[in-house]
């Protein structure tokens, strides 16, 4: 089997993992939208927690959810002139934390050099146009040739159809497309229950949100411009 495609995971990934205080990140958007309610920022962290706790306990198969789910469990009107700006505020706080690591554009043109597909594959509830704006700032948009953000379908990962969805946007199938991620559970079993290689980077302190389970990478790597060298021994052993 040769590599003919490889998709990456993005935060905790492409973007290095940070310990994030939701309801801090959330206060941003209660400030802006509804600054008398003390309790708003509390409500939607609550409400993005159950979001996550569904995608995790059905294994994917509830997807996560996108922004306007949240918003619209707690009473936000998603129409006002007022969310739009809290909105912009609540993504503008996450700004620090969605930096991508300085290997992430390297890895990605050498990549690109030996004539591989990119591509993206993303448990998010942020909007694509989000993903796509951070993207173009870090200089890796031109490289990226699909995206699949689970904010968009009904899967999330460790899904098959969300590994799915993502082999399709690059055109590629499984056994000549390699899968990038920080997660031994959404990534690395979700990859190779479908037929995929998968490559670990277990940077991420992923503390509650970790799931046990016995799972055997293809390839373990300690920063992102190792991959390269791990595309290439796999691509000369065809």
């Amino acid at each position: 089997m040769t590599v003919e495609a490889v998709i990456f995971d993005w935060g905790g990934t492409l973007t290095p993992w940070h310990d994030i205080d939701l309801v801090q990140q959330w206060s941003a958007y209660a400030r802006v939208y509804a600054p008398d309610d003390a309790h708003l920022a509390q409500r939607l962290t609550e409400a993005e927690l159950i979001l996550w706790r569904r995608q995790q306990s059905s294994r994917g198969a509830d997807g996560t959810g996108s922004l306007d789910h949240i918003f619209e469990s707690v009473g936000v009107d998603i129409t006002s002139t007022i969310h739009g700006e809290a909105l912009a505020a609540y993504l503008e706080g996450w700004e620090p934390h969605t930096l991508a690591d300085d290997q992430a554009r390297p890895t990605m043109e050498a990549l690109r050099e030996r004539g591989i597909r990119i591509g993206i594959l993303s448990n998010t509830m942020w909007p694509r146009w989000h993903h796509e704006a951070v993207f173009s700032r870090d200089g890796l948009a031109h490289l990226i040739d699909g995206a699949v953000y689970s904010s968009e379908i009904p899967h999330a990962k460790p899904h098959a159809e969300a590994f799915r969805a993502a082999l399709d946007a690059v055109s590629a199938t499984a056994d000549i497309a390699v899968f990038v991620g920080d997660r031994p559970w959404d990534d690395v079993h979700g990859a190779q229950e479908v037929g995929m290689r998968a490559v670990l980077l277990p940077h991420s302190n992923l503390g509650d949100q970790a799931v046990d389970i016995d799972v055997e990478p293809d390839a373990v790597i300690s920063e992102l411009l190792e991959l390269v060298a791990v595309v290439d021994r796999w691509r000369s052993a065809v």
